[in-house]
């Protein structure tokens, strides 16, 4: 990643890469109106809001395999649920469906990548 390259947070805003240390995705009632993640960059006292995800960020950064790690992760954990939740006969699909949407909704399809590339391949 070089030094100076600029990652756009949304709302007009840019921090340098190598300065961000830590991201934090807004949920709940702290997320809307645009508002998705905290950024915390190195010099800057307050976190600040971002309009793009943690994920678009870190890709942004050249962090694909942070996001992929965690994504993973994340899909792993909805699966064991999804697994449990059958054998014990209580299959709670609103729920389901309601993390497999934020799973998607954490993922952004890279450039030129298809519905199909990105769950078949």
């Amino acid at each position: 990643m070089a030094s100076d390259r600029m990652i756009s947070l949304g709302f007009g805003k840019y921090a340098r890469a190598d300065r961000i240390f830590a991201l934090e995705p807004l949920v709940g009632d702290d997320r809307g109106g645009g508002r998705r993640t905290k950024v915390w960059v190195e010099g800057v006292g307050d976190p600040i809001v971002a309009s793009r995800t943690e994920v678009t960020i870190l890709r942004d950064m050249g962090q694909e395999s942070a996001v992929d790690a965690s994504l993973v992760d994340e899909a792993i954990d909805l699966a064991a649920r999804l697994a449990a939740a059958v054998d014990a006969g209580r299959v709670d699909l609103s729920d389901l469906g309601r993390r497999a949407r934020r799973i998607l909704a954490a993922t952004t399809a890279p450039e030129g990548a298809t519905e199909h590339t990105l769950f078949d391949g």
